[in-house]
């Protein structure tokens, strides 16, 4: 099983920027597309976006379109989501996950393999 650890997240302003890394143990994720996910308090998850192995189709929530970059390196076998003009309604836990398909898909039950999560705080 993989697991997936993500790391990156705290407490930001209004406007300001982080960014997400997400790596994986017992299994690479060169291979694999790769999402993101949030979850804010008493809210569904939702899906921010997800990637392809190679990087080269990538996807995004509309909620986060123009604001928010996913990129993957896969000489380090890390994924990222970073984080600009972040707003207040992006606070949440933010979840990287994977699955055995080579494209990215929007369904979290797409998704075989879930990281713990990483909290963002956006204060306004």
């Amino acid at each position: 099983q993989v697991q997936l650890v993500e790391s990156g997240g705290g407490l930001v302003q209004a406007g300001g920027s982080l960014r997400l890394s997400c790596v994986a143990s017992a299994r690479s994720l060169k291979n694999y597309a790769v999402a993101w996910f949030r979850q804010a308090p008493g809210k569904e998850r939702e899906y921010v976006g997800g990637i392809s192995w190679s990087g080269s189709t990538i996807w995004y929530a509309d909620s986060v379109k123009g604001r928010f970059i996913i990129s993957r390196d896969n000489s380090k076998d890390t994924v990222y989501l970073q984080m600009n003009s972040l707003k207040s309604e992006d606070t949440a836990v933010y979840y990287c996950a994977t699955t055995d398909h080579s494209l990215p898909g929007s369904h979290d039950g797409y998704y075989s393999d879930w990281g713990q999560g990483t909290q963002v705080t956006v204060s306004s």
